[in-house]
């Protein structure tokens, strides 16, 4: 999986709206320096406060923004998609491009892909790679014929390994929902546990906002 061209932005507002229900404004001590945001020890402290109260008290986390290219699988796309609430994405299209370019093993998620693995005695690879070589035939055929039958058996028979690229924008709130325990950060799926929880952790506090359940266990 990849992850690219992250945007993070909204910390200032929400942190200030944080402080709307108590007027306490004059608390606020987050500043902005050479374009990065620092959340002051206030802050950072009532913010953790308000997370642990539950959602309806940390509002403020559904006004910090996230923006992302993700390419991945669309077997991860599928569960990503439960996340409609918030989330948005924008993603290429299969139908419009699939037969613009070569269908290689490269099209498709390998990160952990083991083609050793025993398939009745033989490689997986094998079988594999002969079924991308078919996706590949039926690519050339309806670009030569313009037969959309040979089009619709691409479409048909092409795996869920495919991968494609969405521009994403989610809040902090969805990403504390994905990133906690219980939900993806120990999830079977290596794009899950692995590849997006990593890639989760790069974002600005995200130990304190995202992660806090790992804070209690230090503390």
């Amino acid at each position: 999986m990849k992850f690219e061209n992250t945007e993070v932005y909204g910390f200032r507002r929400a942190l200030h709206g944080m402080r709307n229900p108590l007027e306490s404004w004059k608390r606020n001590d987050t500043v902005e320096e050479n374009g990065n945001v620092i959340i002051g020890e206030n802050d950072l402290d009532l913010a953790k406060r308000l997370i642990n109260a539950g959602s309806e008290h940390r509002k403020f986390m559904r006004q910090i923004f996230v923006s992302v290219d993700i390419t991945g699988p669309l077997y991860w796309w599928k569960e990503f998609d439960t996340y409609k609430v918030g989330t948005v994405a924008n993603s290429t299209s299969t139908m419009h491009k699939l037969a613009s370019t070569p269908i290689t093993k490269e099209c498709f998620e390998i990160d952990d892909y083991k083609p050793e693995l025993d398939y009745n005695g033989k490689a997986l690879g094998n079988m594999i790679d002969a079924h991308i070589a078919f996706l590949e035939e039926m690519r050339v055929k309806y670009l030569e014929t313009k037969d959309k039958d040979y089009w619709k058996e691409l479409i048909r028979w092409l795996p869920s390994s495919w991968q494609q690229t969405r521009t994403v924008t989610m809040s902090y709130e969805n990403l504390l929902a994905m990133c906690s325990t219980g939900q993806r950060r120990f999830h079977k799926l290596t794009e899950w546990s692995e590849s997006f929880i990593a890639w989760a952790r790069t974002l600005p506090y995200a130990q304190e906002l995202l992660f806090p359940d790992e804070e209690k266990q230090v503390d």
